[in-house]
């Protein structure tokens, strides 16, 4: 799947520039006069937040889940975006809410900030409601997904936790950024 999405990328990024080079000579006899200036886009290192954005006020406990997170993340050498991701895909889980057995309202035997299963083989229910195991194991599936580094945050989060409701990362994406800057470095 990945091959795909990477090929027909770089097929558009071929149309572009072969677009560019048979317009390049016609744009080159405009008449200046007509010309209007053009907007340059400036790409920033993490791509613009899909779709509507959600927000929630944290209280301490999620605030302490963020920083065990981010502090997982920096002890697997990841940058910053897999704590992005990270964080994002616990506001959609649990909403950084360690949870435990919820009883009827469970999802199979989903448990943690990641809504992970011991049935999946993500760990032991202890294993998987402690904050620092649950991002470690979370990254080294992220860290299996070619190119989650340039994929839309949705579909890297997605890919390592097969939702019901595969669209629902990307309305955190703000709120785990300013998460992360916020933490990163404290």
């Amino acid at each position: 799947m990945n091959t795909i999405i990477r090929k027909s990328m770089l097929s558009v990024a071929g149309l572009a520039f072969a677009g560019g080079v048979f317009a390049g000579p016609i744009a080159a006899h405009a008449n200046p006069v007509d010309a209007k200036p053009v907007a340059v886009a400036v790409q920033s290192a993490a791509p613009k937040p899909q779709g509507d954005q959600s927000h929630i006020t944290l209280n301490d406990e999620q605030t302490a889940n963020v920083k065990a997170i981010i502090a997982a993340t920096k002890k697997a050498g990841l940058p910053e975006r897999a704590a992005v991701i990270s964080i994002a895909t616990s506001l959609q889980e649990s909403k950084l809410e360690n949870l435990g057995h919820l009883g009827d309202k469970n999802d199979h035997d989903s448990l943690g900030l990641f809504q992970q299963r011991p049935t999946s083989g993500w760990g032991t229910p202890e294993q998987i409601t402690d904050p620092a195991y649950s991002t470690t194991a979370f990254l080294k599936g992220l860290k299996q997904v070619d190119g989650w580094q340039d994929m839309a945050l949705t579909d890297a989060a997605q890919t390592v936790q097969v939702s019901a409701y595969p669209d629902a990362y990307a309305q955190w994406e703000q709120q785990a950024t300013d998460l992360v800057a916020q933490h990163w470095n404290s």
